[in-house]
């Protein structure tokens, strides 16, 4: 896998990964989806650098002008709920993109800590040949990634894959690096150094879904 962090270099993501991180700014949660969504699209613009393009020509008011043309046809699957700003961030960028949603949430059979991931929709088109662009805002463990990668498997085989994700943890991130393509690309604005017992980055920004749309039962 290769591994693109962002935060390792000074630029503007610097702003907004400090603000989704920040207990008082959090309050906010309109700002709070706002910059997550500025985040994907940061992340979008490096990402785009990556894609493939052709020459084409564009008919201006007083002539024409040669430019490039994105050619990759882009499926952008996003987790639900937390993953919803980060999908309109990447979409504001591949606006031509086909989407897919999925459900995945933790689930504790004994009420302890050890939790499975549970995937229970999924609405897709093919990704058969496809670029597939995943977007989960936070990467812990990497279970949820793992699992959604195999309720995609009956949709096709992407010819590549870039995971953008928002705050991961350093395990997590060697997790998916041994279940996903070596040519799959990971996009992401930061990387802490632990979990908790729970399986929470620390120290993380929190619930990226109960941050950005309340608290769910």
């Amino acid at each position: 896998m290769i591994v693109h962090h962002l935060a390792s270099e000074n630029s503007v993501l610097h702003k907004f990964i400090a603000e989704i991180r920040d207990t008082t700014i959090q309050k906010d949660t309109m700002r709070f989806r706002r910059n997550i969504e500025r985040i994907g699209e940061v992340l979008s613009y490096e990402l785009s650098k990556t894609l493939r393009f052709k020459d084409t020509e564009v008919v201006t008011p007083l002539g024409v002008k040669k430019t490039a043309k994105l050619v990759n046809d882009i499926v952008l699957c996003s987790i639900m709920r937390a993953g919803l700003p980060l999908h309109q961030g990447i979409l504001n960028y591949f606006d031509g993109a086909e989407n897919a949603f999925i459900s995945a949430y933790r689930h504790h059979p004994d009420g302890q800590d050890n939790f499975d991931v549970i995937v229970k929709y999924l609405a897709a088109p093919s990704i058969e040949k496809k670029t597939l662009i995943l977007a989960d805002p936070m990467l812990a463990t990497g279970k949820t990634l793992e699992n959604v990668l195999k309720a995609l498997e009956s949709h096709g085989v992407p010819e590549q894959i870039h995971i953008v994700a928002v705050i991961g943890s350093i395990e997590g991130v060697k997790y998916i690096e041994n279940i996903f393509p070596e040519n799959t690309h990971l996009w992401i604005a930061d990387i802490d150094k632990k979990l908790n017992s729970k399986g929470y980055i620390i120290p993380g920004l929190g619930d990226s879904g109960d941050l950005s749309y309340g608290v769910k039962l």
